[in-house]
């Protein structure tokens, strides 16, 4: 039964395809369709909400515990590597978008004129400076409240960093107590995530009751190009994991395909955030790791919303004939990826930046409207492909951390041969009995 729970998830997914394109043509009367979509709206809201409930206190948890536990290691060294990786990523990720909606000629053709109408969205300018600011909370129970990643993991460096200088004089104790809250919230976790089937065929039901295949008909040249920049992607960032991590690389993706059907399926990183670092337990990638490099990627290392905004935004300059140098997009893209920078926790996020970015070189802004009637199927793929390109990030800087010189095609070994195997405790903890 070991892979039960990734076969509940993908079954409900079809599930909730099925229900809700069945819904979308059965029920002619607008009122009723929306009874429906509010109720599968509500189950799906709520198995959100209660992911967002734990993942708040998991990411101080787990950062805390790493820090006091992986002085050793070298946090500076990790922190170090983490953001060299998730820069580069991005900027790949970025170019990539735009190269291959140049190469497609994706928008080329539509002749969009202008109109007076509104984007619908709300977008706020993101700046470098506003980013900054962001990074640091005024409240920590606030950050907490807001499940601001950044923050926590700023808040939580402090912490650990003052909770490791009283455990070198002696004190200890409430360094046992954030141990034994992680493994309080990891199990808590584990009770959360078994009500995923049910958020997943709720979410995806939501949706198609909603659009039905109509969206796939008006849009279909457009979603077709973009979920191939995204399979594209997937090569390129699979190959580097097998660079990296040998023929262990396609374990990794078979570990963690469930957290990248819970991201695909409510397109919500933070549904997948949990089951994701239970995951990467369980492939080998030490906890006290991936405690600190996965909040840090869930704010920084967004290669498919990255791609999303570049693809996208050339869209709209080939939309609407603008004629801008290749220095003025490329620049474009460069502002595009400082902005994305504060996207975590946004709904909508990446195309929030679009809307606040392409206005400044030239795109009306009406013109986002024309992506906000498809964004939930775009906004699928690209926060699966978060999912996959944080878990490799990890477990690649995981695996150095503990190891550099040692390069397994087949097994991370990250204990001694008489230890418990990583992960072995973490996993007893995650499982709820009877489960």
């Amino acid at each position: 039964m070991k892979n039960k729970a990734a076969i509940s998830i993908a079954a409900a997914l079809v599930l909730g395809v099925g229900v809700g394109l069945g819904c979308h043509h059965l029920t002619t009367d607008d009122a009723v369709r929306v009874g429906i979509i509010d109720v599968f709206d509500t189950i799906a809201h709520l198995f959100l909400n209660l992911v967002k409930m734990v993942i708040a206190p998991l990411i101080f948890a787990t950062i805390v515990s790493g820090i006091i536990n992986a002085a050793k290691s070298g946090l500076g060294k990790i922190f170090v590597r983490s953001m060299l990786w998730f820069t580069s990523a991005s900027v790949l990720a970025g170019l990539a978008g735009f190269a291959v909606a140049h190469l497609l000629g994706v928008g080329e053709g539509l002749h969009l004129r202008p109109t007076g109408e509104d984007s619908g969205l709300e977008a706020k300018p993101h700046d470098p400076g506003t980013f900054l600011v962001n990074l640091v909370p005024q409240s920590f129970v606030k950050a907490l409240a807001e499940n601001q990643p950044m923050q926590i993991l700023i808040f939580a460096m402090f912490f650990g960093a003052a909770l490791l200088s009283l455990k070198k004089e002696g004190g200890n104790k409430i360094g046992s107590v954030i141990d034994e809250l992680t493994a309080v919230m990891l199990r808590m976790t584990g009770y959360v995530m078994i009500l995923a089937p049910l958020g997943v065929f709720a979410a995806v039901a939501s949706a198609f009751t909603d659009e039905g295949f109509e969206a796939f008909a008006t849009y279909g040249s457009f979603i077709a190009t973009f979920y191939g920049a995204l399979a594209g992607l997937w090569v390129v960032m699979l190959g580097v994991a097998v660079l990296f991590l040998g023929r262990a690389a396609f374990r990794l993706v078979v570990a963690i395909r469930e957290p990248m059907f819970i991201a695909f399926s409510t397109a919500s990183t933070e549904a997948a955030f949990p089951r994701l670092i239970e995951s990467l337990t369980k492939f080998g990638v030490d906890r006290r790791t991936t405690g600190f490099v996965l909040p840090m990627g869930y704010a920084f290392n967004l290669d498919g919303s990255m791609l999303y905004m570049t693809f996208a935004g050339t869209f709209l300059i080939n939309a609407y004939d603008l004629d801008l140098s290749i220095g003025q997009q490329l620049l474009m893209v460069l502002v595009l990826l400082i902005s994305s920078k504060g996207m975590a926790g946004v709904p909508r996020g990446a195309l929030v930046i679009v809307a606040a970015v392409v206005p400044g070189f030239g795109v009306p802004a009406a013109g986002v409207a024309l992506l906000l009637v498809i964004d939930q199927i775009l906004d699928m793929g690209r926060t699966a492909t978060n999912c996959l390109g944080n878990g490799i990030a990890t477990a690649v800087i995981g695996r150095n951390v503990v190891d550099p010189h040692e390069r397994d095609d087949d097994l991370p070994r990250h204990a001694e041969p008489d230890r418990p195997r990583p992960g072995q405790r973490d996993q007893e903890l995650i499982e709820p009995a009877g489960a």
